[in-house]
């Protein structure tokens, strides 16, 4: 299975990433009810940290999020397996196909962990530039703001100092 598709089902809930018992069931290639019978079998295997239900409210913004229509025939709310979650389900389903799905199922959640740090990093260099360049031009401007300040402060005009044109020269005359 291709590691993009895999990607695409990993979804944020309750401040951690997730994948939903449909989709692992489909990718086992077994049913969504007999993962789920072999997950309450063995439910001390799974803390509320590695498995939890969704509530109503989580399914109807994923569906809407995802634009997802609702799965035909379902009683209940599917349940959401976190990473750890997912590598507890491959001491359960033992088949080949389980094994290599889990690995790639893993590879998935390093690539999203990967690319939510890189994001993490760049936002904080991008913000520490933003800081830097502020202090940068705040120091301009106070340095034009005393410019300015000093120029208000000279009640004359200057004196050219060494060449100037004609123009002025016979400006300068008239006003003698």
């Amino acid at each position: 299975m291709e590691l993009t598709i895999i990607q695409s089902k990993i979804y944020g809930l309750r401040g951690v990433k997730v994948m939903l018992d449909y989709d692992l069931a489909e990718m086992y290639q077994v049913e969504t009810k007999s993962l789920n019978l072999s997950v309450k079998r063995n439910i001390g295997r799974f803390p509320s940290d590695f498995m939890f239900q969704i509530t109503a409210e989580e399914w109807k913004s994923l569906r809407l999020q995802n634009e997802t229509t609702k799965r035909g025939g379902r009683r209940y709310l599917p349940y959401a397996f976190t990473e750890q979650g997912v590598a507890m389900l491959s001491g359960l389903l033992n088949s080949d196909m389980a094994i290599e799905t889990n690995i790639t199922i893993m590879r998935a959640f390093v690539y999203v962990r990967q690319f939510v740090l890189n994001y993490a990093e760049l936002n904080q260099k991008l913000e520490n530039f933003m800081i830097e360049t502020n202090m940068q031009f705040n120091d301009i401007y106070q340095a034009l703001t005393e410019i300015a300040e000093q120029k208000k402060a000279i009640d004359k005009p200057l004196i050219p100092i060494g060449y100037t044109a004609p123009q002025y020269k016979q400006q300068e005359k008239g006003t003698n």
